[in-house]
């Protein structure tokens, strides 16, 4: 995970001119240092080759392969001619954005490089070389030069693969993030189609009922039908708009999502519906966050629905209560308590298979997508109670 308080030492990715004015100081101080220690710095070919060593360095980043084939060739013929005693490390210096850009083939060898490479490393660090000084000058060249090689290959294969993990995690990031958004939205959608069709459904039953004998009752359930479908209507915009917008696009156009504030108007379309809700919150001004006060708004609204699909009329009682390290969610009623549940979790209460299966599925994974307790059962004096507890973190904590 990207730490927040690290920051990148370039605030943006470099342009093309910016890297070359990045490697060009180090290939033309490289260059001079070549120059003052060359034996043979007053020789035509010696001037040659430590231009060919040096300067492509500056576009290294341009060109990787094309500029470390140019040096790695004069870096031996500097060596073989004598021009210098370190010509390799130019030619590592150009193998790192090779080993970082190339792509890996099956048989590359890195892990053996590195190998060789700690090996080299030892060698130079605590061997050896007894015989000829000319011939333990080649050989420790050698050594070195591979070291050098070895290491910058090792290291620019080790960053890549590096980036490419970051790259992949950020790509199931993303998409995790869509699958999440996905299901919310899914869950949004239930909850405000089962609610809204619900009242519906009963006030129409109503409206058919007494539309004879009572118009004026008629009239009203009809009202409550039109106010009902409008609050669903804005609500389905609401979340069209964001499956609309573009990511990082502003939605300040958008209407908020309904929390604790929006509990009393599901107490009165439940009421409209024979449902009277009693409800009971103890909650501070601000004290959910958002999120949080939009599932405890969705647990409840789909709680209530289901006394109201199933249990009308009857009474109902509405408890949010906050304990301090979580907020507890309560939703009981007396109405007929035998209710056929879906199946769940071991010990979460909910058995069975039925007709308010969806529901209870829904607030079981809004409450455990917050790593939360949930429980819904009838009663043993009758009745059914819908049982919700979620952690609740506060900021600063």
């Amino acid at each position: 995970m990207d730490d927040p308080d690290v920051r990148p030492l370039f605030p943006r990715p470099l342009r093309p001119r910016e890297l070359v004015a990045l490697d060009l100081p180090v290939a033309l101080g490289y260059a001079f240092v070549l120059v003052v220690d060359s034996p043979a710095v007053h020789h035509p070919v010696a001037w040659a080759l430590i231009a060919a060593m040096t300067l492509p360095l500056a576009v290294r980043r341009r060109w990787p392969l094309t500029v470390f084939c140019v040096v790695a060739v004069a870096s031996v013929a500097a060596m073989a001619l004598g021009v210098t005693r370190e010509p390799l490390a130019a030619a590592a210096y150009a193998l790192y954005p090779v080993a970082l850009t190339t792509r890996r083939r099956r048989w590359e060898p890195t892990a053996a490089i590195g190998a060789l490479t700690v090996g080299a490393l030892l060698l130079a660090a605590f061997g050896g070389v007894a015989g000829e000084p000319e011939v333990r000058r080649i050989v420790e060249t050698v050594v070195l030069g591979s070291l050098a090689l070895g290491g910058a290959w090792t290291i620019g294969r080790a960053v890549r693969e590096r980036r490419a993990y970051a790259a992949h995690r950020a790509e199931q990031a993303a998409e995790r993030a869509v699958t999440e958004e996905r299901l919310r939205i899914a869950r949004e959608m239930h909850d405000v189609v089962s609610h809204t069709l619900s009242l519906i459904g009963v006030k129409a039953g109503v409206a058919a009922h007494v539309a004879d004998r009572r118009p004026e009752e008629a009239l009203e359930a009809l009202r409550v039908i039109e106010s009902t479908s409008r609050q669903a209507l804005t609500e389905m915009r609401h979340l069209l708009g964001v499956l609309r917008t573009a990511p990082g696009e502003v939605t300040g156009a958008l209407s908020p999502a309904p929390g604790l504030a929006a509990l009393p108007d599901i107490a009165e379309r439940a009421a409209a519906a024979g449902v009277r809700v009693d409800l009971d919150v103890r909650v501070t001004d601000g004290g959910l966050p958002p999120a949080l006060e939009l599932a405890v708004h969705r647990i409840v609204q789909e709680a209530v629905t289901n006394v109201v699909r199933h249990a009308a009329p009857a009474a109902c009682r509405v408890s949010v209560h906050d304990e301090g390290e979580r907020v507890r969610i309560e939703v009981t009623d007396d109405g007929p308590g035998r209710r056929v549940l879906p199946p769940g979790p071991p010990g979460d209460g909910v058995a069975g298979h039925g007709s308010i299966g969806h529901g209870v599925v829904g607030m079981r994974e809004r409450v455990t997508a917050y790593g939360g307790e949930f429980a819904a059962g009838p009663l043993p004096g009758g009745g059914f109670r819908v049982l919700a507890r979620l952690p609740l973190e506060r900021e600063g904590t």
